[in-house]
């Protein structure tokens, strides 16, 4: 009797190992976090009680008021206060504010996650389109002044910090021809500047590499066949050749994605954002422990969170096991 036929590959990657591998990375690296983001905040030089009650302050409102928050305690015991704060839900209260932690970050986290999600979508549906036409005029060699115009561009684009966008777009289109509001979240009309700010280097980024895995996709026998067939242009590139683009492309957005979450802390306090990004750097300024931990601990949590789905991601989406389209199915086209 003939030995059962081999599980594919794609399907022996999201096995319970593969799981259970990367949910233990995501644990180790929660872990890390969480005494980075103690320690982190900790070590500023210092002293967030006189920044609160004033220099002025007599000693002894400093001293219990230091004994009332835990803050005399040695670092080890206030460490393992944090833990089990963590583990239970409770973040703490802001030092400055006395508003619950939790509620600020609720408050906060919408609108950051919508900048950093539609940040990504605006790039992935500009560059995409876009490095594959440059990969397709550029194929082989040809068309070197549209080569070097594109990897000019797009180098450059790369190079310059989000918030530099954001500050250039504010004085054109908002303080210069006063076309779309300057600060804040009033509206939709608000989100297209943040959002251009954001996506323009990741943009720029993915159609790099949108390009390069058209070229690499274009020197393959099942293109080579669909061209030698004569293909309807549409047909060619957008059944044939943007499928086996994508997984690359995706990856890299999704690992954008949560560097997007991070970045946007500077384009936030550009156009007076509701999210995140200001109480960040409130709290390390003014060195509001609670705040500050727990910014840096939900940045880093969803950073972890969306590398995880990415993992995920590539075992489903693994290109190696998914097979470009058999010349046999394109032969029987046109």
């Amino acid at each position: 009797m003939s030995a059962p036929p081999a599980l594919p590959r794609r399907a022996r990657r999201l096995t319970p190992r593969f799981l259970a591998r990367h949910l233990l990375r995501l644990a180790v690296s929660l872990a890390v976090l969480l005494v980075a983001s103690f320690a982190m905040i900790h070590l500023v030089p210092g002293d967030p009680l006189r920044q609160m009650l004033g220099p002025t302050a007599p000693k002894q409102l400093v001293d219990a008021r230091r004994a009332e928050l835990g803050l005399d305690e040695a670092l080890p015991t206030q460490f393992l206060h944090y833990v089990q704060h963590v583990a239970g839900g409770d973040l703490g209260t802001s030092f400055f504010s006395s508003q619950p932690v939790g509620d600020i970050i609720a408050q906060g986290l919408p609108p950051t996650l919508a900048l950093a999600v539609l940040a990504t979508l605006v790039a992935l549906l500009v560059a995409i389109p876009l490095g594959m036409w440059a990969g397709v005029r550029t194929h082989k060699g040809r068309r070197r002044g549209t080569e070097t115009a594109f990897s000019t561009l797009t180098g450059a684009a790369v190079a310059i910090p989000e918030y530099l966008y954001g500050l250039a777009l504010l004085l054109l289109f908002a303080l210069g021809l006063g076309l779309l509001p300057p600060a804040g979240l009033t509206g939709p009309a608000s989100y297209l500047l943040p959002v251009t700010a954001l996506s323009i280097a990741p943009a720029a980024m993915i159609a790099r590499l949108a390009r390069v895995e058209t070229q690499r996709e274009l020197d393959t026998d099942y293109m080579r066949l669909a061209h030698a067939k004569r293909l309807p242009a549409l047909r060619l590139y957008a059944v044939h050749l943007l499928p086996n683009t994508l997984t690359a492309t995706l990856t890299m957005g999704g690992l954008l994605l949560g560097g997007l979450i991070t970045g946007s802390v500077l384009v936030e306090n550009v156009f007076a954002w509701p999210g995140l990004g200001q109480r960040t750097v409130e709290a390390i300024t003014q060195k509001d422990y609670p705040v500050a931990q727990a910014m840096i601990l939900v940045y880093g949590a969803l950073v972890l969170a969306v590398n995880f789905l990415v993992d995920v991601a590539l075992g489903l989406l693994d290109p190696k096991s998914a097979p470009a389209p058999s010349s046999a199915a394109i032969r029987q086209e046109g």
